[in-house]
């Protein structure tokens, strides 16, 4: 979101707060002593203190909406509290799961520094993952030399970024709020956002996509898919054709798939339900790796990891695929960004990357996750929240508030409501991503719609924590929006601790 100016059509306390959030740098207080003449003794006065010599570093939405909900006394321990708005999934065990054993030995050669593009034996389970699930039958297959493993995905992205040379790098909106960190931290590159021909269509058309790349002379593009946040997923013919421009234009496809196992529609038969319990039934998943002639040659780049499709957030394991040359830069890149992974946690990665348990608990995932954002869909529905597209993946809800009762239809406005009812939801503004400013924004298009044809306003819901953190939130959700049914306030007027208590 630009942060040059501000000239939202509507302005209310919960904008003001947003927008000083993000302009202020950090500040301390230092006492200084001055004499009081009246008294005759030196008084201390606490006065702000400015590390002017630091730039504003932006906080990303989920940190912004928690930060919110300290505010009202957040603990993530609390059961009173149902975080909706993380994104990461529930990590404890799953019906009908396999089990994970965490329990390690750490030897000695495991306290060393860890190559900066990870152990070999992390690096060549995650070839053989990849080879599997969708490179069988074709000649090129990826080996340890193609995979690069990295400390989280957020360093995974930085570490591609800071290896681009200077080019366009397109952009989706909206998308994942730390893109706008990513693609605006190198100066060598110019972040070019891809805008929709009709802001109705989850999904950009490979042939607008094209068309957007070459008009534009991108160098590289930074998407995720299935996208975060709108659980909509590119696949099939489509995704093919994304993956034929870039090895036609040499535009390097840079795809974060770190949602590729929450998929819903798939048309393999559950174990559960009948369906095999072996390797020849698989529940769907997606990459770009399925669609690659040559992996050394087409200039594709897939960020994955533990941290969402097998649960395991707090390890920061995650890992770059690409051609062979890009990976060796990628760990120069890493040699003075992030030094590499942890070596334990790779060596204790291991048993996850076996293909047979990562088959189970996918199975297991897509089970638990269906019913969560089945039930979320409903009960969203129920209290007068509509769903702009219903996801086929991820674990998130891009919801569209319009239709609540004023001050409610405004994103901003919900998160202090929400966060008053023990409730933490991520405003759509932050996914409407900006770096460095370069749209001169006159009206977010995920705050509202007020000055162009649509009247859409947006959060995004996770359905990420347990079943019980969901059903939490839906009930203190409903009587905060009844309360403001009965309560209407405009949203000019709406003041945080004015209303709503």
């Amino acid at each position: 979101m630009s942060l040059r100016s501000h000239p939202f059509q509507r302005r209310n306390t919960a904008h003001d707060l947003f927008l000083e959030f993000h302009k202020h740098r950090p500040q301390s207080l230092r006492k200084i002593k001055e004499e009081d003449e009246s008294e005759g003794h030196p008084p201390t006065n606490d006065v702000p203190l400015d590390f002017e010599m630091f730039q504003h570093v932006m906080k990303t939405g989920v940190i912004y909406a928690t930060s919110r909900a300290k505010v009202r006394g957040f603990d993530p321990e609390d059961p009173e509290w149902a975080n909706m708005g993380q994104g990461a999934p529930e990590t404890g065990p799953l019906p009908g799961a396999p089990p994970r054993d965490f329990h390690m030995s750490i030897e000695d050669a495991l306290l060393e520094y860890a190559p900066v593009t990870g152990l070999k034996e992390l690096r060549v389970k995650v070839a053989e993952y990849y080879n599997h699930l969708y490179r069988q039958g074709k000649d090129s297959k990826y080996t340890f030399e193609n995979v690069c493993i990295v400390p989280g995905g957020r360093a995974g992205l930085t570490r591609c970024m800071a290896a681009l040379g200077s080019t366009q790098v397109g952009y989706f909106t909206p998308d994942y709020t730390a893109y706008q960190q990513a693609l605006g931290l190198f100066v060598r590159i110019t972040p070019s956002p891809l805008l929709h021909k009709d802001a109705n269509e989850a999904l950009m058309p490979s042939e607008d996509f094209k068309f957007q790349a070459i008009g534009r002379g991108l160098g590289a593009m930074l998407w995720s898919n299935p996208a975060n946040p709108t659980g909509m997923s590119l696949e099939g013919s489509e995704l093919d054709a994304y993956v034929k421009i870039s090895r036609e234009l040499n535009l390097a496809l840079i795809a974060d798939e770190f949602y590729s196992h929450y998929y819903y529609d798939g048309e393999a038969v559950d174990p559960e339900d009948g369906g095999a319990d072996d390797d020849s039934n698989w529940p769907k998943t997606v990459s770009s790796a399925a669609y690659i002639d040559d992996v050394d040659i087409d200039p594709v780049l897939i960020v994955n990891g533990l941290t969402k499709n097998w649960r395991c957030p707090g390890f920061r394991i995650c890992w770059i695929v690409a051609p062979k040359p890009i990976i060796e830069m990628l760990g120069s890149a890493g040699s003075f960004l992030d030094g590499g992974a942890n070596a334990p946690l790779q060596k204790l990665s291991l048993p996850l990357m076996e293909l047979d348990f990562i088959r189970r608990d996918a199975w297991a995932l897509q089970r638990e996750f269906k019913k969560k954002r089945d039930f979320l869909l409903t009960e969203l529905a129920r209290i007068g929240i509509a769903v702009k597209w219903k996801p086929t993946a991820t674990f998130y809800i891009w919801a569209d508030i319009s239709s609540l009762p004023s001050p409610l239809n405004d994103c901003l406005v919900f998160l202090e409501e929400c966060v008053k009812y023990k409730i933490i939801c991520v405003p759509g503004v932050f996914f409407d991503i900006n770096p460095r400013n370069i749209r001169n924004i006159r009206s977010n298009k995920c705050i509202n719609f007020v000055s162009t044809l649509l009247n859409d306003i947006f959060l995004r819901f996770s359905y990420g924590p347990p079943m019980s953190n969901l059903e939490t939130g839906v009930h203190q959700m409903e009587k905060m929006i009844e309360y403001w049914k009965n309560n209407p306030e405009s949203i000019e007027m709406y003041q945080r601790e004015s209303f709503g208590e």
